[in-house]
């Protein structure tokens, strides 16, 4: 918890300066007017406004956010079914939907919770697991759902969380009988053993059958990290072995080779106020790996995005400005993804960085013109 009242400082500080950064020769980034006309602006880059970053997805994907307008506008399932009923099993990408179709449920339920006279909302995913129990995806969508609302309306340890959990782990046995080869009520299951404290055995006992079903499937990795961390189940010994071990026998062309710098982001100390902690072995190397994953993976990979936001973020405080902007340049204008999400405000989070990013680059002699693309 410490840490994102850290990177919340670190925003406020951002809009404070925000408006005056400054581009100067010689590597040091200056104040002057927002009015200057040496100012820093990320417009020149071509990149979106503040306002209009989308939230909810780390990168694009315009069939699903042309499916989730649809359901939200009709309060209709039967798109979302039909688009995770055409999406492989196998890969990321089809987990990237499940939570996505989750997410939207869960907020406009939180919006509208209901009451005399008026329907809750995401009535459509009951409408879906009513009318269709034995589709696979909707049981899938129904147990992240279940886990989405434990976290963002109760307290873990409580009763009311732990009743929502065992509600969750039973939605994912559910949808695990209704797809027997298929990763993602697995990968669900993950974050119940989070919540409700599975030993590690137990947990073990749920990582070997995704490990069965897709080795290298990043997401789960990520689900996984966050049980091993020492905020949760395990402590920074145990989370950086796993983060390496995955990294040890990724597959050529996956990002699994980036899980040290997830694993470095999530045991970041509560205060660094010194710029040398970014150019430490343990942070250089991991970003290395990240990079090298990045450079590696193919571009249509779901989960390339998620690694190019987490590399923006260390490679905006090691001050490696121009590799910073190459990662900008292939995310910009979707900001659903670590670190930006654990902000009340993601898009404003990403803009501060995005900001400094430009500035720093300019001020060691970059333009539009010299970035490539």
């Amino acid at each position: 918890m410490e840490i994102l009242w850290v990177l919340t400082a670190l925003v406020m500080l951002g809009f404070v300066l925000l408006p005056f950064l400054r581009r100067r020769r010689g590597g040091a980034i200056g104040l002057v007017s927002p009015d200057h006309p040496d100012a820093a602006d990320p417009a020149n880059y071509g990149f979106v406004r503040e306002e209009e970053l989308d939230i909810r997805m780390p990168g694009p994907d315009q069939d699903l956010l042309d499916v989730l307008d649809v359901v939200q506008r009709s309060q209709d399932h039967r798109a979302a079914q039909q688009l995770l009923a055409g999406t492989e099993t196998e890969g990321e990408r089809r987990w990237q939907r499940v939570q996505a179709f989750a997410g939207a449920a869960s907020l406009e339920l939180a919006q509208r919770p209901g009451g005399v006279g008026e329907a809750p909302g995401g009535q459509w995913l009951r409408v879906w697991r009513a009318e269709a129990p034995k589709d696979a995806g909707g049981a899938a969508v129904h147990a992240e759902f279940l886990v989405q609302q434990a976290w963002r309306t109760a307290t873990p340890g409580t009763d009311e969380f732990r009743i929502i959990m065992e509600e969750a782990r039973s939605a994912c046995g559910d949808a695990a009988l209704l797809s027997p080869g298929d990763p993602i009520p697995y990968i669900v299951e993950l974050s119940v053993a989070r919540g409700l404290g599975y030993s590690q055995k137990d947990f073990e006992q749920v990582w070997l059958k995704i490990l069965d079903r897709d080795p290298a499937h990043m997401g789960a990795h990520l689900a996984a990290l966050h049980y091993w961390c020492e905020k949760w189940h395990g402590s920074r010994e145990l989370a950086y072995a796993f983060a390496e071990a995955a990294a040890a026998r990724a597959p050529q062309g996956s990002l699994l080779a980036a899980m040290p710098l997830f694993a470095v982001f999530e045991h970041l100390p509560e205060v660094t106020l010194v710029s040398s902690f970014w150019q430490t072995e343990v942070v250089t190397k991991a970003m290395h790996g990240a990079l090298h994953a990045v450079h590696s993976a193919r571009p249509d990979d779901p989960m390339l995005a998620h690694a190019r936001h987490l590399l923006v973020f260390f490679l905006v405080r090691g001050e490696r400005w121009a590799e910073a902007m190459s990662q900008l340049i292939h995310i910009d204008g979707h900001v659903g993804a670590l670190p930006w999400t654990l902000s009340a405000d993601p898009a404003a989070e990403f803009a501060v960085y995005r900001a400094l990013a430009v500035a720093g680059y300019e001020a060691n002699g970059g333009s539009p013109a010299s970035l490539p693309h």
